[in-house]
């Protein structure tokens, strides 16, 4: 595809999006992150992506720090996440706007935050950038915290229950059986 940058994703290897940053940097390009579960794939995280490395300008890099199967439980519960972080790493490096993914196994990203050090750090407006854990840490370097516009109507956990709702079959009355069974 015309245009499409070629993704330098090893999906699983915190050390080569580190590797990325660090050499983004030397060269006097922006480093911008964000992270999540980024559980099943929908629109609102191909708008939040394409936005957050947007923020990066022609010679910056986007990394997505993404959740472990283990943190994804602990924040989301069992049953999640619904795609393992295997194919949830391959998927978001395939995109042409993601220059690299890290697995992080902690609850937040903080540790892989400070490891990056990104210039922008990138949530999805449902959040305020005021009000992450992670802004004091990104600006502690002169980084900048920015919340990019939120797509209504489009998550993971809605993705989820429609799944649930279309997989689990619906009990059968006797009328619709045309009586007793």
């Amino acid at each position: 595809v015309a245009g499409r940058r070629e993704s330098t994703a090893r999906p699983d290897d915190a050390d080569v999006a580190v590797a990325l940053a660090e050499a983004t940097r030397a060269r006097g390009g922006r480093v911008v992150a964000t992270g999540g579960c980024f559980d099943l794939l929908h629109a609102g995280h191909a708008r939040t992506l394409a936005a957050a490395r947007d923020l990066g300008g022609d010679d910056g890099v986007l990394v997505v720090c993404l959740n472990s199967d283990d943190s994804v439980r602990r924040l989301k519960g069992a049953t999640r996440p619904i795609v393992g972080e295997n194919d949830r790493a391959e998927l978001l490096a395939a995109l042409g706007c993601v220059d690299a993914v890290a697995v992080f196994t902690e609850d937040d990203p903080q540790s892989l935050i400070a490891r990056l050090r990104p210039d922008v750090w990138v949530k999805g407006g449902d959040y305020a950038a005021d009000d992450l854990p992670e802004a004091p840490l990104v600006r502690s370097w002169g980084g900048e915290v920015v919340a990019v516009p939120y797509h209504a109507g489009r998550s993971s956990t809605r993705l989820a229950r429609s799944l649930e709702a279309v997989s689990s079959p619906a009990p059968v009355s006797s009328s619709a059986t045309g009586g007793t069974l």
